[in-house]
């Protein structure tokens, strides 16, 4: 009788003979080998169902596991989903995980290679393969069966790097094989959800410097790293499901498989960290609303070149603080509303500062109950720089413009303090609104070509979330500082794909591996971006309860015909052939 768990598992009992048989024991204990089946036996764990013995197998390691609730949560509970795991220890992790997602999925199947066979309790979980060779004809079958199981609504655990994780001599790091690309080819075709996760550790250093002298002596050493991993603590991270649509957009298979790769290393524990504590720690009640008949009254006072448009049941208006005082007042009460909704609150009754006094308040109104919907703030750079005083824009204490930027080479309009109250948030009526009467006031004033300013984004975002829209959207940083920046680093594996493939094309996928609500770039963010917008710098807004801003400007004149159209109206080809930056 062979062992319980030994290499001669793996080979066919017709093929077998007594010389075989002798190699194959003094294989087993010179591998440790042995020393696992003496562990298997003495915890009697022989022939009992594939569910008991990997959690036998386990407990009996006293191997401690972190994040398997947390990653069980993000499993969905039925439907086809293809899951995929870095692959640090050569074995143990498989174990790990087709245990903790049976508890979700008790259809889980694991795509492994022939080795896992030495556990003949486990092998109702896997299927086979040779993933040491990729052309290998022999996994046609077993490719086939995979997505089928997935095709028929079926779960699937792959670990495409197919090998264990090795030293790269020319990265200098520890990290996975570069993975196989039948794991986005079967999401794919299956059009499933996808899930990334990591497992975070190491083997031994023996482990990594044998493997150094020659690849294969890691295989030889796989089952001492696993009988090693007694008392580990060992943390398993998911990212949340992705849904085909996200991340098949145009990508061909390699760059596909290499994004899996990368979500999979974003998501590594070592590289999450937290915002700092918020400077704002006490919020004040909000102001009283002021009565509405007292904004009408305000209102009714401006001169009729400020009454910009009206469409279906509202007005929009532009004026002064100095015209307006109890429309600021109400203004600056619901920017501090919404504010709070996404902590960036100043803590204050209203959202106000001296900069109300000398920028345009751009608002959209209910016609008949005077109530605020959405505003806007603009500043004239031409009439705020006049004495060549920079301190006069808000944006000089994010942003440190060098003498070639925009602002200081031309009449712009420095827009903020945006807002739309709750009810108009998610609506297209809302923004529509607000950038039709940008549209209006440029049409009135067509010296303005230029629009600048900064998309805040909340810190309802994730750390790295922000650093990935940084990092992809931002083109150039020319004649701009940050005062204040941003720092965060990516894990060395994700900055490699960074740099080969850049993130634009990938943000929204990326961002979805990481916000537990799925959401994608901010909304305004996404509309400057259609607008044709140049991404500058991202900073840190100190007076803006340190949330980060990502500095832009549009060359309004430039941007796509269908939307000056929209939001232009009969006056776009005017302002397009109206006053001419100079050369």
């Amino acid at each position: 009788m062979p062992a319980a768990i030994s290499l001669l598992n793996l080979i066919p009992k017709d093929k077998l003979n007594p010389l075989k048989k002798v190699i194959v024991k003094t294989l087993d204990k010179a591998l440790g080998i042995s020393q696992l089946n003496e562990l298997y036996i003495k915890t009697r764990l022989q022939g009992v169902d594939k569910t008991t013995f990997a959690k036998g197998l386990l407990d009996t390691l006293n191997i401690q596991l972190e994040g398997v609730a947390d990653l069980q949560a993000k499993i969905p509970k039925e439907g086809p989903v293809v899951i995929a795991s870095n692959h640090p220890f050569g074995g143990i992790e498989g174990v790990i995980l087709a245990w903790a997602i049976e508890q979700v999925r008790p259809d889980i199947k694991v795509m492994a290679n022939q080795g896992l066979k030495i556990f003949p309790e486990l092998q109702d979980y896997f299927i086979f393969t040779n993933p040491l060779s990729e052309n290998d004809p022999k996994n046609a079958p077993s490719i086939r069966q995979c997505l089928k199981h997935v095709k028929s609504g079926g779960a699937l655990l792959l670990f495409p790097a197919g090998r264990v994780s090795y030293f790269h001599k020319d990265t200098k790091r520890i990290a996975d094989h570069t993975w196989n690309r039948i794991v986005a080819s079967i999401a794919s075709r299956a059009k499933a959800p996808y899930v990334p996760v990591f497992i975070s550790g190491l083997n031994s250093p023996l482990f990594y410097r044998l493997g150094r002298i020659y690849y294969r002596l890691r295989l030889l050493m796989l089952a001492r790293e696993l009988t090693n991993k007694q008392n580990a603590k060992i943390k398993v991270s998911a990212g949340f499901p992705i849904e085909e649509k996200h991340y098949a957009k145009d990508a061909d298979l390699t760059c596909r498989t290499e994004l899996f790769r990368a979500q999979s290393y974003l998501i590594s524990p070592e590289y999450e960290t937290s915002w700092p504590a918020d400077p704002v720690t006490h919020m004040q009640p909000l102001a009283d609303e002021v009565p509405y008949h007292e904004v009408l009254a305000e209102i009714a006072q401006l001169p009729a070149e400020q009454h910009l448009l009206d469409h279906k049941d509202f007005s929009v208006y532009f004026g002064y603080q100095k015209q307006l005082p109890k429309t600021v007042d109400e203004i600056a009460r619901l920017r501090e509303m919404v504010f709070r909704e996404h902590n960036e609150g100043s803590g204050e009754p209203r959202d106000t500062d001296h900069f109300d006094a000398t920028y345009i308040q751009l608002f959209v109104i209910k016609k008949d109950t005077g109530q605020i919907i959405g505003a806007y703030r603009m500043g004239q750079t031409d009439k705020l720089l006049a004495d060549g005083n920079l301190d006069n824009l808000y944006l000089n204490r994010m942003f440190d413009f060098g003498p070639e930027f925009v602002n200081r080479q031309k009449p712009c309009l420095e827009m903020g303090r945006s807002f739309l109250i709750p009810e108009y948030q998610r609506s297209f009526q809302g923004l529509f609104l607000l950038w039709r009467g940008i549209g209006a006031y440029v049409c009135k004033y067509p010296q303005y070509r230029t629009l600048y300013g900064t998309v805040s984004i909340s810190k309802l975002y994730d750390m790295r979330s922000v650093a990935v829209i940084e990092q992809a959207m931002v083109t150039t940083t020319n004649n701009v500082a940050r005062r204040h920046p941003y720092s965060y680093t990516f894990q060395p594996e994700f900055c490699d794909f960074a740099k080969k493939y850049g993130l634009k094309e990938h943000i929204t996928p990326l961002l979805k591996t990481i916000e537990p609500d799925g959401k994608d770039i901010p909304v305004l963010l996404k509309h400057y971006n259609k607008l044709g917008a140049v991404f500058h710098s991202l900073g840190v807004d100190k007076s803006f309860n340190d949330t980060p801003g990502l500095l832009l400007s549009v060359d309004l004149p430039s941007a796509p015909e269908k939307l000056l159209k929209l939001y232009l109206a009969d006056g776009w080809e005017d302002y397009k052939k109206a006053v001419k930056p100079k050369e």
